[in-house]
């Protein structure tokens, strides 16, 4: 899991999640309409990756994290001392 590694839009996308979960995946979409201008489509695709890269999970149209801002933060930090 420590492998997992975000690009700057991906980042706003996971800061989105993280300070407003669990939220539903319908609220998800209009914050990402508003924040990044995103349309609906876009949402599920970044959202479906970041679910398969083990982040976060959309169970039931709820979505949560599976590894928090500060843990998903000291793994990046960890990787970047190692490397």
């Amino acid at each position: 899991m420590n492998d997992i590694r975000l690009g700057p839009i991906e980042t706003r996308f996971a800061n989105l999640i993280w300070d407003n979960e669990p939220l539903s995946s319908g609220a998800l979409v209009k914050l990402c309409e508003q924040a990044l201008r995103w349309k609906k489509s876009t949402t599920y695709t970044v959202l479906r990756r970041l679910c398969q890269r083990g982040l976060f999970q959309n169970d039931g149209g709820t979505v949560r994290s599976l590894l928090s801002k500060n843990d998903f933060y000291a793994l990046q930090s960890e990787t970047f001392v190692q490397e």
